[in-house]
């Protein structure tokens, strides 16, 4: 009986037990075989990635598409970085799991980093929410393991070394689920993804010299201090602080396609903005004042987004604060799908961030609106707070490994978020069949992903693209 008829609350033996929850999962290889988590479903005939592409970006600011090309062509690594889209194609063709949860929707090597918590610690989480949807929760797992084998190639690792990278990756994830299926949801809910607690957590499953590796990637990372960052963008010189252009990645209101009138755009999304937020957040944010603002160019996927930031001062001229305005649009994995998230593209990037993340930007926001009869949606963030990332091609083999399975810890951690790690923790079992098939999906897709960026390579020799120089 799931309700109590005198007080229309629910009983506690209504709800499955965790063995029931694991049960539930185990079920789901009747339907989902782990062996089919290898496959790699064919394109049609008429499939053009670069074709597909260019579509992407007839939504984006077309004066920084050369920008996104650009960036893309650096290397394989770039080009994964930018073609999510391509591979939620790829995925939404094969065969996927019924366990769907927040995913990231992006979840490669560089889509992982270390940041400040609202209480000033250094973390270690995801943090990219473009794509966030909800999904199976198996593409963050393939997308991840796939960009470790992407790496491991790209950085001249042989055959061997690439599998075993991949294996141990994909094996961290299904590792830590099952740790995170044992935990109570608020145990899940708030343990708190310190640099510290990474550590500790990441101990019981890898040997000592292992994390004395992991500490000196993350580690390494903790140093970043957002007051240089702030000190490289604002100029002073000027009788009221200015952020400081660097054409053509931060330009003024008026260049690279965007309008004077975006200021008063920009205007209203701060106003409906501000509703968003918890009323201290409010609070504290009315004791900065608006000083300047300017079009950035950001990421790799990203690029070619409506993109802006401003510049706020607080005390004095020598207390400056920034909020970035991302444009959001529909996921890629919406876009793969054919279907639509209920939310509103900043709303579901905003969800998404906060049910993954343990501990969420303060001044997370969005607001949607509509200029001259087309609705445009946008998120809003800091645009730094002690950021940090880690630079994947100055990994030798170790490193990778070791940086590989603490990303793949945090992305169990972040599925854990929706309550259906005991579910997942049951499909994927206690022995290797998963980890294989991820793997070898992976190993498949490095060889289609490089396949996919010779082809981007040909379109700009012969002038399909235009790549900025």
């Amino acid at each position: 009986m799931a309700f109590n008829t005198t007080s229309g609350l629910m009983s506690p033996d209504s709800l499955p037990s965790l063995d029931e929850r694991y049960e539930e999962g185990r079920a789901q290889r009747e339907h989902s075989p782990r062996a089919t988590l290898a496959t790699l479903a064919e394109r049609p005939a008429s499939y053009d990635p670069v074709a597909r592409l260019m579509w992407q970006g007839e939504s984006r600011v077309a004066q920084l598409l050369p920008i996104r090309y650009q960036r893309m062509l650096v290397n394989p690594l770039a080009f994964y970085r930018g073609c999510a889209l391509l591979m939620a194609d790829d995925l939404a063709r094969g065969p996927s799991t019924a366990i769907e949860v927040q995913i990231c929707g992006d979840a490669h090597l560089s889509n992982f980093g270390v940041f400040s918590s609202p209480e000033r610690q250094q973390v270690f989480d995801v943090n990219d929410f473009d794509e966030t949807d909800v999904g199976p929760f198996e593409w963050d797992v393939k997308r991840l393991v796939t960009s470790t084998a992407i790496a491991s190639h790209y950085l001249g690792h042989d055959a061997h070394q690439q599998e075993t990278i991949a294996v141990d990756v994909a094996k961290e994830y299904r590792r830590a689920m099952q740790r995170f299926a044992r935990e109570t949801r608020l145990d899940v809910w708030y343990s708190t993804l310190d640099v510290d607690a990474v550590m500790k957590d990441l101990h019981g499953f890898l040997a000592d010299h292992a994390m004395q590796r992991v500490n000196a990637v993350i580690g390494g990372a903790k140093s970043q201090d957002s007051a240089k960052s702030y000190g490289k963008m604002v100029n002073n010189e000027n009788v009221r602080p200015r952020i400081r252009l660097q054409p053509p990645l931060i330009n003024a209101l008026g260049d690279t396609g965007s309008s004077p009138a975006m200021s008063e755009v920009l205007d209203r999304v701060l106003d409906g903005y501000k509703a968003t937020l918890s009323s201290d957040r409010r609070e504290l944010l009315s004791q900065f004042v608006p000083v300047d603002v300017a079009r950035k160019v950001v990421g790799v996927g990203s690029v070619g987004t409506r993109c802006y930031v401003m510049l706020f001062v607080g005390r004095d001229r020598d207390d400056p604060f920034f909020l970035q305005f991302k444009e959001a649009q529909s996921s890629a994995v919406s876009l793969a799908r054919g279907r639509s998230s209920p939310l509103q593209p900043g709303e579901r990037v905003v969800h998404g961030q906060k049910l993954m993340q343990a501990t969420p930007d303060p001044f997370l926001g969005w607001h949607t609106l509509d200029v001259k009869g087309v609705s445009q949606s946008f998120y809003v963030r800091q645009l730094y707070d002690n950021k940090a990332s880690v630079i994947i091609e100055q990994l030798n083999e170790s490193l990778l490994v070791a940086y590989g399975r603490a990303c793949s810890w945090a992305l169990a951690r972040a599925h854990a978020r929706s309550g259906r790690s005991a579910e997942i923790a049951g499909y994927l079992g206690k022995n290797d069949r998963f980890e294989t098939s991820v793997t070898a999906f992976a190993l498949a897709y490095r060889d289609r992903n490089q396949s996919d960026y010779l082809e981007l390579q040909s379109a700009a020799k012969q002038g399909r693209i235009t790549v900025a120089s």
